[in-house]
């Protein structure tokens, strides 16, 4: 994969085929102006809007746009604000994997990934959602490692999980 496109429309091929797999029925959008999500993954009454997020290099940026005067905290509260209480993300990354191996995929609420960005960088946050990042000397957060929590990693369990959350936010 070569362009962001190519990343974004395979991120969401990956995405809805693995909730079809947990056995959800999946609608797909299409087109340019999309809302926050891309998918709707309905199982029974339970219904979640998933925007995907597509990587190839380990990190996905999410709230640059907002951010001023380098405050990280202040630019992700703001992200967090535009997403509804249904929505959940499906983080699809395929930087070191091979064409014949699954993307590494995870799930996470709006909040559980502010939560995260904000301890990112030894508590300075950052724009940046890293899958794993090892801080060297130079920076902030040196002698820090940041990584998506192993909850998060897409199963049958954490689809219940973060479907039992969103059905709670009513």
């Amino acid at each position: 994969m070569k362009s962001s496109w190519q990343v974004a429309t395979a991120a969401e091929a990956f995405a809805a085929a693995q909730f079809c797999r947990c056995g959800w029925d999946i609608s797909v959008q299409y087109g340019a102006n999309q809302p926050e999500y891309d998918l709707v993954a309905v199982d029974g009454d339970t219904m979640l809007k998933v925007s995907v997020k597509g990587s190839k290099d380990g990190s996905w940026g999410l709230t640059q746009s907002h951010l001023s005067n380098a405050d990280y905290h202040a630019a992700i509260d703001a992200w967090l604000l535009k997403h509804s209480k249904k929505t959940v993300f499906c983080l699809v990354q395929f930087k070191g994997t091979a064409i014949h191996e699954l993307p590494r995929m995870y799930l996470a609420t709006p909040q559980d990934i502010a939560d995260r960005m904000k301890a990112t960088a030894a508590g300075r946050g950052d724009t940046i959602l890293y899958e794993r990042k090892q801080w060297t000397s130079r920076a902030h957060g040196a002698g820090t490692v940041d990584e998506i929590p192993a909850s998060w990693k897409f199963s049958v369990e954490r689809l219940a999980e973060v479907a039992a959350l969103a059905r709670a936010r009513r």
